[in-house]
């Protein structure tokens, strides 16, 4: 594995000081959301909301996205530069989206990046759901969250694993605890026989879940994220979807004076604002962007430079 530099690091790895990670949040959140779709000349089915939080101090912006409408359309995107990762901004522009935000978590090897987790692109299978995790010197059997369209657009955010080049999704995480990784008892059924086989056209893994049946339950402990910086405060990504099968995208400012960022609590919170029926955290830090257009809207780790990254969402609305 010395091979292997983390790029998300803030994301994946507990960080030595200067991530520019805060460990706690204050008050609970009080975030105003104004509609601003109309600043950007959206088609019906495209709503845009910005959120300020001036106490906390806090900035972030939601999608809500309905591909029932004509024109309106939604896909994962996997980047074809030759390095294999590029800006959110280039690959809006080179699907023809009008709209997209960064995806799942990725890391670098000798001669490129690679996406970790589960990604399928255009009914493209890219990368296999990850079946384990090393922590604390125990190998933990894991099925992340993910979030995954069929040919119809129908959202469905699940935890996943992998066969060869079929997915298949489950209703519940493994049942992993710090120190305790789960262990199959013999009187089991095999790994795939209670995962549902799912014939998805776009997916994307990352993790972990944070809404589930329209609550707050964050899988951290599950997916194996305990003991990294994860659960602090970030710069933030986030995909979900309401009742009514709308998509949700939310990305958060972080790491500056005008925004802190926020813990998965208060990521959960901000998707509940929202109704969201289920939802998952996405790579964060400074690889948090939200494009619209040509405008990147959000400053990622205050800045206007956009990280190269692996995967996204883009939505078209033609």
């Amino acid at each position: 594995m010395q091979s292997l530099r983390l790029i998300s690091a803030c994301c994946l790895l507990a960080l030595s000081a200067g991530c520019g990670i805060q460990k706690q949040s204050g008050a609970p959140l009080n975030v105003t959301w104004t509609d601003t779709s109309e600043s950007y000349g959206l088609p019906d089915g495209i709503e845009v909301f910005a959120g300020e939080d001036d106490a906390a101090p806090l900035k972030a912006w939601m999608a809500r996205i309905d591909a029932s409408y004509t024109g309106v359309d939604i896909e994962v995107a996997a980047s074809r530069d030759e390095d294999g990762r590029e800006s959110v901004s280039d690959m809006v522009q080179a699907s023809g989206a009008c709209m997209g935000v960064n995806g799942g978590y990725f890391l670098q090897t000798e001669s490129s990046f690679q996406h970790i987790g589960l990604l399928i692109a255009n009914g493209q299978f890219e990368r296999a759901a990850i079946p384990g995790v090393y922590a604390n010197d125990n190998r933990y059997p894991v099925r992340r969250a993910a979030l995954g369209l069929d040919r119809a657009e129908r959202i469905r955010i699940d935890w996943v694993s992998s066969r060869k080049d079929s997915s298949f999704w489950w209703g519940e995480p493994v049942a992993n605890r710090p120190d305790t990784p789960f262990v199959r008892d013999s009187e089991m059924t095999g790994p795939m026989d209670d995962g549902e086989y799912w014939e998805a056209w776009d997916a994307v893994s990352a993790g972990p879940m944070i809404v589930r049946d329209g609550i707050q339950d964050i899988a951290t402990d599950e997916e194996v994220f305990f003991q990294t910086t994860i659960p602090d405060i970030h710069p933030r990504t986030a995909a979900g979807v309401d009742a009514e099968g709308r998509l949700l995208l939310l990305v958060v400012d972080g790491r500056q004076s005008a925004s802190r960022g926020v813990s998965l609590e208060e990521l959960a919170s901000l998707m509940l604002a929202f109704e969201a029926e289920d939802a998952l955290n996405l790579d964060g830090g400074g690889s948090s962007a939200f494009v619209v257009g040509s405008e990147l809207i959000n400053r990622p780790a205050g800045a206007t430079y956009q990280r190269e990254v692996v995967s996204g969402i883009v939505v078209h609305c033609e």
